[in-house]
């Protein structure tokens, strides 16, 4: 029997370590206290093939096009064809979706070919499956460590065999583990509007990357279009307007007809692209989601949770359209597994947000998350029992790689010594949003990637040896703000949610992922061979 260490408690986290106990010794890790975690605001819903007139190849074409030719297609038929057992294994352990009549209910998001997406409680489906599975993992042999945090994950001779840890009450400990799955989430809090709540500080895929691990496509991050414009930046889901709301500018008009033929329903890149141009072009103003028509009693029944929201905010949105802006939603990347959520490091596997497992490509498509972390968390540990030795995972990566080395800003002249004002998360914040956010370009790209090379020299005493909760996330924002920046440089083409002014067109030939590794890990042993670009040495992979 094997001991299995679990660091998160999302939809994959859950899945994995209630998965696990039945064959293996578990241990759960989990920031806050259990249940806290993206899946729990996740309003919209999951995406299943659950009807006798949809089709697995229907769900595949609507995935792979989102995707923006990026999706690796195997993962995409392993999503959509194994989806439909975990949304009945889900079932199975208490999740009530929600049904019209004998039937589920089904629910239309944008770029779906078909209403495939099942709730629970209108709009507090991740908030159902959560409590299901938190339920259900009491019921079962595991031990839980809450208000813990990872700090790095202990590797020997190359392979991982455990994580060092933080927590309030014990403070800085080890624990070992024969295999450790992370499924930490992503990476939403690098931004200063997202939907993420604050425990998104991409902890995981962070010492993943410290630890050797190679990540990919970690330039895509999906701004959610709809977002109240307002502080916590609240999710209006995207199936307020799948149910018939519309976006209109400050002077009433829809403008999302004359930018895509599925107008409020294109793919999501799309729309938060045209709401930032409608925003600029009226000063900096919000839009606003008009759902007027869909009446108070639809409203509140098919939507309660943003009901109650809203009407507690003041705000009769049955009456008066919303004030909605995008924000920072989810990751497409992250780091790099094969279909069994294996990572290159042996010992190590990544399920759920922090995994890139190919299945999303350059946009996820709408209520793919949920599904994409019970599938491949099962998966994972279908892997450890058929071979509970620690095995590296073999990721269809191709491209190229790129090698960050921190070292590369020592002596940079780039800018001067008073140019940039000290660390600190809001200065991050708002590096990340005006140079890495909804639209990129080089001058800014490479303006940013200077000042977060300068941040990272003057923090090094501090973040080698976090002496905190907050130093630790801080540490880990910065290198996955670096390898964002980093990336977005090397991809000098606008597909999905990466979109670059100065490279407006798709590229056919960067139709692959670029990995990510540091220059200090065995994965990039050759770092003066390749040629370097913007202080960032390329490598093919």
């Amino acid at each position: 029997m094997a001991t299995v260490l679990v660091v998160g408690s999302g939809i994959a986290g859950l899945v994995a370590a209630i998965r696990a106990s039945e064959r293996h010794d578990v241990v759960v890790v989990t920031k806050d206290v259990l249940g806290q975690s993206n899946t729990r605001y996740a309003q919209g819903g999951i995406a299943g093939v659950m009807f006798d007139d949809d089709r697995v190849e229907d769900h595949v074409r609507d995935t792979l096009l989102a995707g923006a030719g990026l999706c690796d297609e195997e993962a995409v038929r392993v999503l959509c064809t194994e989806g439909p057992e975990r949304i009945r294994e889900l079932i199975a352990f208490g999740v009530a979706f929600d049904r019209d009549g004998d039937a589920f209910a089904k629910g239309l998001e944008a770029a779906h070919s078909y209403p495939r997406v099942l709730h629970a409680g209108g709009d507090a489906t991740g908030a159902a499956i959560e409590t299901a599975l938190v339920e259900t993992l009491a019921t079962r042999r595991v031990t839980v460590l809450e208000h813990t945090v990872l700090v790095d994950l202990v590797v020997t001779a190359g392979t991982v065999t455990g994580a060092h840890l933080r927590s309030s009450e014990r403070g800085a400990f080890a624990v070992d583990a024969d295999q450790v799955i992370l499924a930490t989430g992503g990476v939403g809090q690098l931004y200063p509007f997202t939907t993420n709540p604050a425990v998104a500080t991409g902890d995981g895929a962070a010492a993943a990357l410290r630890a050797g691990a190679a990540l990919a496509d970690v330039e895509f991050v999906q701004f959610h279009p709809t977002a109240l414009a307002a502080p916590g930046s609240f999710l209006v889901s995207e199936a307020v307007r799948g149910d018939g709301a519309v976006l209109r500018d400050a002077s009433g008009a829809r403008f999302m007809r004359a930018l895509h033929p599925d107008a409020e329903l294109a793919p999501r890149d799309v729309v938060a692209r045209g709401i930032a141009r409608a925003m600029a072009a009226q000063g900096g103003a919000p839009v606003t989601l008009d759902a007027t028509a869909l009446g108070a009693d639809r409203l509140a029944a098919r939507f309660p949770g943003i009901d109650e929201h809203l009407r507690a905010s003041g705000v009769d949105w049955s009456r008066t359209p919303v004030a909605v802006a995008p924000a920072a939603h989810y990751w497409m990347g992250g780091i790099a597994t094969d279909l069994d959520g294996r990572t290159t490091l042996p010992g190590l596997l990544a399920v759920g947000e922090v995994a890139r497992t190919g299945v999303h490509g350059a946009n996820r498509l709408a209520s793919n998350s949920l599904l994409e972390g019970a599938v491949f968390a099962a998966r994972a540990v279908a892997a450890i029992d058929a071979a509970p030795g620690p095995i590296a995972g073999r990721p269809r990566l191709g491209g190229q790689r790129v090698v960050l080395d921190p070292r590369a800003a020592e002596g940079d002249p780039g800018l001067p010594a008073d140019a940039v004002e000290p660390f600190s998360r809001s200065a991050l914040h708002a590096v990340m949003w005006r140079d890495a956010g909804l639209v990129r370009d080089a001058r800014g790209l490479e303006l940013a990637r200077r000042t977060l090379d300068r941040w990272s020299t003057e923090l090094d005493d501090v973040v080698t040896a976090p002496r905190s909760v907050a130093a630790a996330e801080d540490r880990n924002l910065l290198l996955l703000a670096r390898a964002v920046v980093a990336a977005a440089l090397a991809r000098t083409e606008s597909r999905g949610a990466h979109a670059r002014d100065d490279h407006p067109g798709v590229d056919p030939d960067q139709a692959s992922p670029i990995a990510i590794v540091l220059a200090t890990s065995a994965a990039a042993s050759q770092p003066t061979t390749h040629p370097s670009v913007n202080g960032t040495v390329l490598a093919p992979c």
